[in-house]
């Protein structure tokens, strides 16, 4: 079963971190930091399903590189507690297969953060077949339509400075899921399997629907159906 789960982290300098380093572990590559002359290894990590990198209309096209991107960024940074990059970690749909999976993240990561005019770098992990998760680096400065770093806004990204911690429930794919046209099947099952028999109208949950049901309302926030749900108890 799907269940809601997301981190979200910023990394920076000061935290002893760099964004080439994040990049290369996600993507299971091999990378050099020009700004510090070290190279980080993660070829031998085992797990990877899938990897892009989105970029913005404004972007340079080379940044399709993953190195090149992350270096671009690293070069920008000048300050030893410069903030480099935003991740998020997010649990993916273990009913959909690998292409919907793609889908899905993709069409996520496009709508949420690409069209803001962020670059995404992100990769799918599954290492035992039974944990698909998606890792997402984001560039933290706005871009000008000629493709230059622009300063940060009040210290933070221009197109998300406002986002408060109730905002990243609404940023998970799983959210995305129960609002595709496609996947309404598996989600009416699951609703019909562990929705209470006793409920007049079938599509509320009584106090005590149990554990799978209350995971369910963790993700399930609309359907075609327009399943209301009642509060957890």
């Amino acid at each position: 079963m799907a269940i809601y789960h997301m981190q979200a982290k910023v990394i920076s300098r000061g935290s002893g971190r760099s964004a080439v380093a994040a990049s290369a572990y996600m993507s299971c590559s091999r990378m050099y930091n020009d700004y510090d002359g070290i190279q980080h290894d993660y070829t031998r990590k085992h797990g990877l399903i899938y990897q892009e990198v989105l970029l913005p209309p404004m972007a340079s096209p080379e940044w399709k590189g993953r190195e090149q991107l992350w270096n671009a960024v690293e070069a920008a940074e000048k300050t030893k507690d410069s903030r480099l990059a935003r991740e998020f970690v997010v649990a993916l749909p273990i009913e959909l297969d690998k292409d919907s999976n793609i889908s899905l993240l993709q069409n996520f990561i496009q709508k949420n953060f690409v069209d803001m005019g962020m670059c995404a770098d992100f990769a799918i992990h599954d290492t035992d077949g039974h944990n698909p998760h998606a890792h997402i680096l984001l560039t933290v400065r706005p871009l000008n339509e000629n493709g230059t770093w622009q300063y940060k806004t009040e210290k933070e990204y221009l197109c998300i400075k406002n986002w408060e911690k109730k905002d990243l429930q609404l940023l998970n794919p799983n959210a995305v899921l129960a609002r595709d046209f496609s996947l309404e099947p598996i989600i009416y099952d699951i609703w019909w399997r562990f929705s209470p028999p006793n409920s007049e109208s079938g599509d509320t949950f009584c106090p005590h629907s149990g554990n799978v049901a209350k995971i369910l309302f963790r993700f399930i926030i609309h359907t075609k159906w327009k399943l209301s749900i009642s509060p957890l108890r």
